[in-house]
């Protein structure tokens, strides 16, 4: 097993970066695929947790969470039953429209949240030992709308002084910041050093809402004190989804739109897009065992490298979830049915917890068919 210090060391072998996107109640399918790559690393390395297997976990709003949870030793089984209780209740009851001065502020109480995150993470801090491996939580401060990738590494920037000691920030609000949806939750305040109480938001309402490049960054831009070296062979990235819909809008539909159907529709548009800008770059520094079809000019960049040699070692797993993928997923018996339009509308609403199970469950059958062993036979 190796000690933070030797998983954040740039000379002490391989390095690997886990990267878990935002989504909601949606992360529920990360858990999925999550399972099935910690069920391969114990298979070559019967002792591992996936803290003890990657350099760098780090995640976005929901993904968040997890990353969090990873990192302080939990399974992905722990992670698992925590997550999906917590799910049922966050977004179990919606403030009521008559209340006016709080429904303005937020959809939901963050009450039972805050009270679910302090329950699993108690008061571990951002510098304790009991995180053990190196951890990026991404949040956004609402006040100067810069992204903040949070660091445990004790030599960052803002690590211990005089700005910002972050290495005093519980871990529980780092992750509850990275949480705080607008409408969904209200913004979470952090001292941050001196006497300033600063807002946060959700990470996601960036172009982080799929981290990985922003951690790729992380680990390599001199800024930054992991100064871990691009190679294929030294540094690999992996990047776990919470499921995208594939927009087929009908021209009638976009004409009828009304200014709600487009206020509804445009924070899921904009996350996509962020998504596939980070997936475009990556692809073009790495020759991905991955590789997904960006559009009919670009394709899959499997001939295009910026460096001319692939620079990282890039695998993206994430689910199209349309009528056709759910139908062919050999999903459990109880979930098997013809999928529509409509569930798919369902499926893709970040705060349908009812959803949390089957969410899981296509993440599981997605997992067993694209997570490959041959995708982790690296050596320490």
């Amino acid at each position: 097993m190796k000690t933070l210090k030797q998983h954040l060391d740039p000379k002490n072998g391989v390095k690997r970066i886990l990267s878990l996107d935002g989504g909601g109640i949606r992360g529920a399918l990360t858990l999925g695929y999550l399972e099935k790559i910690e069920s391969i690393v114990k298979s070559i390395y019967p002792k591992y947790r996936l803290c003890d297997y990657f350099d760098l976990i780090g995640g976005t709003s929901t993904g968040a969470i997890i990353a969090a949870g990873l990192s302080i030793g939990l399974s992905v089984k722990e992670i698992r039953e925590k997550y999906l209780d917590i799910g049922s209740k966050i977004f179990q009851k919606k403030r009521k429209w008559w209340n006016l001065q709080k429904y303005l502020k937020a959809s939901y109480d963050d009450s039972v949240l805050n009270k679910k995150l302090q329950d699993i993470f108690g008061d571990i801090l951002i510098g304790d030992h009991e995180i053990k491996t190196g951890l990026c939580i991404i949040a956004k401060r609402a006040d100067t709308n810069s992204i903040w990738p949070v660091i445990n590494h004790p030599k960052g920037k803002f690590y211990n002084s005089p700005e910002g000691k972050n290495k005093n920030i519980p871990l529980w609000q780092m992750v509850r910041a990275s949480c705080a949806a607008p409408s969904y939750f209200k913004p979470q305040k952090i001292q941050i050093g001196g006497n300033i109480n600063a807002p946060f938001i959700d990470g996601g309402v960036s172009m982080a809402n799929n981290p990985a490049l922003t951690l790729l960054m992380v680990a390599t831009l001199k800024g930054f004190p992991f100064k871990w070296k691009l190679s294929e062979k030294k540094l690999s990235l992996i990047s776990v989804g919470t499921g995208h819909r594939v927009f087929n809008k009908l021209t009638k539909d976009i004409d009828n739109a009304w200014l709600y159907t487009w206020a509804k529709n445009v924070p899921n548009m904009l996350m996509q897009d962020a998504s596939w800008q980070n997936q475009i770059i990556l692809q073009w520094l790495s020759k991905s065992k991955t590789p997904k079809t960006i559009d009919m000019e670009i394709g899959d960049l499997n001939d295009d490298l910026i460096a001319g040699k692939s620079l990282i070692n890039y695998l993206r797993y994430d689910f199209s979830i349309t009528n056709e993928n759910l139908n062919n997923l050999n999903l459990p018996k109880k979930y098997i049915r013809k999928y529509t339009n409509k569930d798919i509308t369902n499926l893709i609403e970040m705060s349908n917890a009812e959803n949390r199970f089957l969410l899981y469950q296509i993440g599981k059958k997605a997992g067993e068919k694209e997570v490959l062993i041959d995708h982790f036979k690296t050596k320490p």
